[in-house]
């Protein structure tokens, strides 16, 4: 997940944010890819656009690294904004129009990348917002999504142009007609509880964290954990599991695959009787689902809670047992799930 923030480099950099949107594209606005002297990170949605984009930010980077004047100096380079028309000019099928926001990361922008960064790994759960000069003086600050300042110099807020926050990224021009990437970092709505952590559930993670969500992996077993997770999960070790439904937040889904039916038992008698779940998977056969039924309908739960469980999980017409087929199959339904979620009126 956002793999360009996570890659940004000890060197020279350029940011290249999809600003503007008009008609049929390859990315969504809000879109990034992190450009260096020799590589890249991240996807503004590949082809001629994207080759465009690399010789642009490429140039930049040459541009710096000749007006470079002394080794303790931060170059000083204006952000650039550029249009594109998909079919006329790149020849591509999307037929839209895409305006490429491209900005030197120098001190200023590198403090707020790492703020975002930090942010990012204490899997916060709110928005932010970066303010980027597009023209003149390079000028970048983090909002937080009531207006609080995150990272960036004081002195800029003066000069930002207001915005509607509940926005997407977009450009702006303040009072003196100066234009400004608004670029909304939203937080990620899905939050799952991974209950498990055997063969499904790590090839589930592998699968998640590449993707708009955070997770709590949770299992009583401590030394099931790899030593390398990504930004996205965090781990609970506990031998009290039902605990953290409780506490979890509004909204969450959940997914139980432990090594004891008894521990799923419990788990989804846990899930069942609490408020406001977005999802509750649990693996299994139609025969564990029956057994299951019977239990919670005997602790008293009611019937239209008990029907939502789903059992078995994943897509169907997948009925491979492959550790690595099923993850792939849950993950595919829980983001239909989640587009799903993201689509209701809030």
């Amino acid at each position: 997940m956002n793999e360009w923030l996570q890659a940004l480099p000890a060197g020279p950099a350029v940011l290249v944010t999809v600003a503007i949107v008009e008609g049929s594209v390859p990315r969504e606005a809000g879109a990034h890819m992190l450009v260096t002297a020799h590589g890249q990170a991240d996807t503004i949605g590949g082809g001629h656009l994207e080759l465009c984009a690399l010789e642009v930010a490429r140039s930049m980077l040459q541009e710096a690294a000749a007006a470079q004047t002394g080794a303790d100096g931060d170059t000083a380079m204006a952000a650039r904004l550029q249009r594109y028309a998909l079919g006329p000019t790149l020849g591509q099928c999307c037929g839209g129009v895409v305006h490429l926001a491209f900005e030197f990361v120098d001190a200023a922008l590198a403090q707020v990348l790492l703020m975002l960064q930090s942010l990012q790994h204490q899997q916060q759960r709110t928005d932010s917002w970066r303010l980027s000069a597009l023209d003149g003086i390079a000028s970048s600050v983090l909002l937080a999504g009531d207006g609080t300042l995150l990272a960036g110099s004081a002195d800029s807020l003066a000069q930002l142009p207001e915005f509607d926050f509940a926005h997407s990224t977009q450009v702006l021009r303040d009072s003196a007609g100066r234009r400004w990437l608004a670029d909304a970092v939203l937080a990620p709505r899905a939050h799952l509880l991974l209950f498990g952590a055997g063969h499904v559930g790590a090839a589930l993670i592998r699968l998640l964290g590449e993707l708009p969500c955070t997770v709590s992996w949770i299992d009583e077993r401590e030394e099931m954990f790899p030593a390398e997770l990504p930004a996205n999960v965090r781990i609970e070790a506990t031998d009290v599991p039902e605990a953290l439904v409780a506490s979890a937040p509004a909204g969450a889904s959940y997914l139980v695959m432990t090594h004891s039916h008894a521990l799923d038992q419990r788990l989804s008698a846990a899930i069942l009787a609490r408020e406001q779940v977005g999802w509750f998977g649990l693996i299994g056969s139609h025969t564990k689902r029956v057994q299951f039924e019977r239990r919670m309908a005997a602790r008293g739960i009611a019937a239209e809670r008990i029907a939502a469980m789903v059992c078995p999980i994943g897509l169907p017409g997948i009925s491979s047992k492959l550790p690595a087929v099923i993850a792939t199959s849950v993950c595919a339904q829980l983001l239909m799930v989640w587009q799903a979620q993201q689509a209701e009126p809030r």
